[in-house]
């Protein structure tokens, strides 16, 4: 392990939220682990999901062994291991959902991948895989979700600050991003009719494992801190905020949107 789950400070509660049930993918590491635990410690019960599921096995035990729960009453953890490029696991993990707590409320398709390489360099391979991760996971597990979930639903997709601001170097994880951000769109107008809200944060430089590169490269991180107007890197904590929010009925009139947790990044 590299590092023990740590719940977010903040403490607003939800009275809604207890007693549901999410799926969160991708959620053995990083942001998805911060999701996971952030849900847990509120009372939502959780299918954790990630290819990784040895990762996830552990990730689950340190979120249920460590303090710091909002609620009197912490949800559950379980963890499953996903391939999200796979629509028929995806249905699983859905199913999983329903037969360990009854119900599915949430689903928040934060699985993606990270490709770095100039334009030029970009191989079929980390196109076709980039796409089929960070886009075609999406609409999978939507799909799943979709299937099992009643009025009052609700998906958030991981977009990011990307899928507006191009940097050199993340052509295909731009252009899957920018998917994202239309696909929510898609989703939330289709899925409207049966009363499931779609819609997507969309993070710029947060301190987690995927931007840890940025970090050990002096270079790299200057011009992150010159991006931001904020001038500092986001905390996981401050995308736990507003996925919260996103899930809540204080957003029940809100969807097909793409929430920018970015320091400002996007106008610069």
């Amino acid at each position: 392990m590299t590092g023990r789950v740590q719940h977010e400070p903040m403490t607003a509660v939800y009275p809604e939220l207890p007693g549901k049930a999410a799926v969160v993918t991708g959620a053995a590491r990083g942001m998805g682990a911060r999701f996971a635990a952030a849900l847990a410690s509120r009372g939502v019960h959780v299918v954790g999901a990630d290819i990784d599921s040895d990762r996830m096995r552990a990730t689950a035990e340190e979120i249920s062994a460590e303090p710091g729960a909002v609620h009197e009453r912490p949800g559950r953890v379980v963890p499953t291991g996903v391939d999200v490029c796979d629509p028929d696991q995806q249905d699983a993990v859905a199913r999983l959902a329903v037969a360990e707590f009854g119900r599915l409320d949430f689903w928040v398709n934060n699985a993606g991948i990270f490709p770095f390489a100039a334009a030029e360099e970009i191989s079929a391979g980390q196109i076709s895989d980039t796409l089929a991760v960070n886009v075609q996971g999406v609409l999978f597990g939507a799909q799943a979700a979709a299937r099992h979930m009643q009025a009052g639903g609700a998906i958030v997709n991981m977009s990011s600050v990307a899928a507006v601001r191009v940097r050199r170097g993340r052509g295909a994880y731009c252009t899957s991003k920018a998917a994202v951000a239309h696909l929510t769109e898609s989703l939330a107008v289709e899925l409207g009719d049966r009363g499931i809200r779609v819609n997507a944060l969309a993070p710029g430089y947060i301190d987690t494992e995927m931007t840890r590169w940025v970090k050990e490269d002096p270079a790299a991180l200057a011009h992150a801190l010159d991006v931001v107007p904020l001038h500092r890197l986001g905390s996981p904590e401050e995308v736990v905020g507003p996925l919260l929010f996103l899930l809540s009925d204080s957003a029940r009139y809100v969807t097909g949107h793409s929430i920018a947790v970015d320091g400002g990044s996007r106008h610069v």
